[in-house]
């Protein structure tokens, strides 16, 4: 009796391994034939392959699945380059969620600019490879802003930078200004990420490493590209990836904090914006913060160029106040319009080495007196702070009484030279862009209006009247 039971029961668990090793070899059919998994590897003889490989695969697949899904112009493969972004972005939840939250204040402003230009809505991403939505970021060669333009570029896409106002720092006006550089470099260049990879590099970068590689497909100039730029399309998709999918990463919107709904309004007054703060009852940095171009914390609207203040919106405040703030002039303000030099380190290390101090009449060196800064000294003989730090060989804006500082002093009387056309001879490879910043005062939108181009394709040989005044 007792030899039976214990047959039956050894009996008992070889029925029951054999149906365990059963399911383990039926698995993995049963889900490649119900999934239609093409990851799966459906060979039982090598079982830790099922196991192993096709499991990060299959990870790898949802990524694809859910770029796909993403509705939008500009195509958004997947490859090894973007999942290596998306691994670093989705482990950066804190600045994802800040990133989020600020796409409250800032996304409608992009997609009415993007829109305007009949753009695809899906570059306002770019502005968190850029700069993180930060208005104030500057890079180490000086780009600035959100959109994060070079002085050169900047001023050829018609932003003003002076002693008032720096565009580059405002939201609108450098949007507008990069719709206008997106639309001429698909015109050009014909692919979207051709041109999302020129506005890191420069066109004329792309067009020479699309003749290197023969081909218009990125992923194959990509080797002839700059170190930087290799990269900078990879993080714009992952970028796109990771603020569409922030759930699927745990990430957590953070609470903006600036004002979401606001008014408008132009001014041609001077006005100050401490003032009007007081006025309406916020901080003072809340307003700066919805204002952030105005380099003096003063408006310097006029008839002729009238600016903008963004306010928030508010139901009680006080109107009299308001509209006193907003019609009278700053007090004890200088209102000349001092043109901004370039802060372009690149061009700065190039005069720096071109020009001779000893040989310089306009050369001034001043002493530093108490209370003074950087920005007071720049102002008092109308040159940029990064100018002074370049010449004076200062790491940081950090300056004491009684330091001696070299300026090399503009000569404020020079007579403006009558307005007049230059000719310019195109060469293979040139851009508008680059056109407009080799001569002052030009920008893209004149060259094409006087040469009356439709659009931004140029030819070699070709011959372009330049506007000098």
């Amino acid at each position: 009796m007792i030899k039976k039971l214990l047959f039956t029961s050894l009996c008992a668990l070889i029925g029951l391994a054999s149906s365990t090793n059963a399911q383990k070899i039926v698995k993995p059919d049963s889900i490649s034939k119900a999934q239609n998994n093409i990851f799966i590897n459906t060979d039982t003889v090598a079982v830790p392959l099922i196991y192993e490989n096709p499991l990060l695969m299959g990870q790898n697949y949802i990524y694809k699945l859910r770029l796909d899904s993403i509705v939008k112009t500009i195509p958004l493969p997947y490859n090894e380059y973007v999942q290596q972004y998306i691994d670093i972005y989705a482990k950066r939840k804190d600045m994802f969620g800040k990133m989020i939250g600020l796409s409250n204040y800032y996304f409608p402003i992009f997609d009415k600019a993007l829109k305007d230009y009949n753009l695809p809505t899906e570059i306002k991403y770019l502005t968190i490879v850029e700069s993180q939505m930060n208005p104030h970021a500057i890079s180490r060669v000086g780009a600035t802003g959100i959109w994060q333009f070079m002085f050169g570029t900047g001023k050829a896409y018609g932003l003003k930078m002076d002693n008032f106002v720096d565009e580059r720092k405002d939201p609108i006006q450098a949007s507008y200004a990069a719709a206008a550089y997106f639309r001429d470099a698909f015109e050009e260049l014909g692919d979207w990420l051709l041109a999302i990879a020129a506005y890191n590099c420069g066109k004329g970068n792309v067009t020479r490493a699309m003749d290197k590689a023969g081909s218009r497909d990125f992923w194959e100039i990509r080797q002839f590209l700059p170190k930087e730029t290799r990269n900078y399309v990879p993080a714009f998709i992952a970028a796109v990836y990771v603020m569409n999918y922030s759930g699927k990463h745990q990430i957590t919107a953070q609470a903006c904090n600036l004002f979401l709904k606001t008014d408008t309004v132009q001014v041609n007054k001077f006005v100050s914006l401490s003032t009007l703060a007081k006025a309406l009852n916020v901080e003072e940095t809340t307003l700066l913060a919805l204002n952030p171009s105005y380099k003096k914390k003063i408006v310097n609207g006029t008839d002729e160029l009238p600016k903008r203040i963004v306010m928030p919106k508010l139901k009680n405040f006080d109107y009299a106040g308001v509209y006193d703030a907003l019609n009278n002039s700053a007090a004890d303000t200088d209102m000349r319009i001092i043109q901004a030099s370039t802060d372009d380190v690149r061009e700065l290390r190039k005069k720096k080495s071109l020009v001779a101090p000893n040989s310089n009449p306009n050369v001034v060196y001043h002493k530093v007196a108490s209370g003074q800064t950087l920005n007071t000294v720049a102002d008092k003989y109308g040159v940029e702070v990064q100018d002074l730090k370049v010449w004076n060989g200062l790491k940081a804006k950090t300056i004491v009484p009684g330091q001696t500082l070299k300026v090399y002093a503009k000569n404020q009387n020079k007579l403006k030279a009558p307005a007049s056309f230059l000719s310019y001879k195109v060469k293979l490879g040139d851009t508008l862009s680059e056109i407009a910043e080799k001569f002052d005062g030009a920008t893209v939108q004149r060259i094409k209006r006087d040469n009356r181009l439709a659009k931004a394709g140029l030819q070699p040989g070709m011959v372009l009247k330049i506007s000098k005044g």
